[in-house]
């Protein structure tokens, strides 16, 4: 069965500038209007300064005026699906519901499937500053 955000996020990945580490992860995902934007990641030889591959979708989803998550697939050669950072755990939280699905996959196949909400239980938000 086709998945375009696995389509999407394999594709990318290829795109990972990752001279330092090997690791190369590719991400995309899906706004509520059914667009796709895609991020890889992004080193620097200030390692660990960079950008991951999470935070380079959704910097191209607010580049293009988005805001809302919807579904997200995240990919990489691991030998078990890979998490996203802490940081993009909150970057993620910050766009999507607690609710938004989110795929963790290898690129031999291998998926896990989860929410923003259990990527981030307890996650700090804007209500906490009223």
């Amino acid at each position: 069965m086709p998945n375009p955000l696995r389509d999407a996020a394999l594709a990318v990945r290829e795109n990972a500038h990752a001279p330092y580490s090997g690791f190369k992860v590719g991400a995309a995902l899906r706004t509520r209007d059914g667009a796709v934007y895609a991020g890889c990641n992004v080193e620097n030889v200030a390692y660990p300064e960079g950008t991951c591959a999470e935070a380079g979708a959704i910097a191209a989803m607010c580049a293009a005026g988005a805001r809302e998550l919807a579904e997200v697939y995240v990919v990489a050669a691991s030998p078990s699906p890979v998490p996203p950072c802490g940081g993009c755990r909150q970057k993620l939280a910050e766009f999507g519901a607690g609710d938004v699905p989110v795929t963790l996959a290898t690129v031999e196949g291998a998926e896990r499937r989860t929410t923003v909400a259990e990527l981030l239980p307890g996650a700090f938000d804007a209500g906490h500053m009223a």
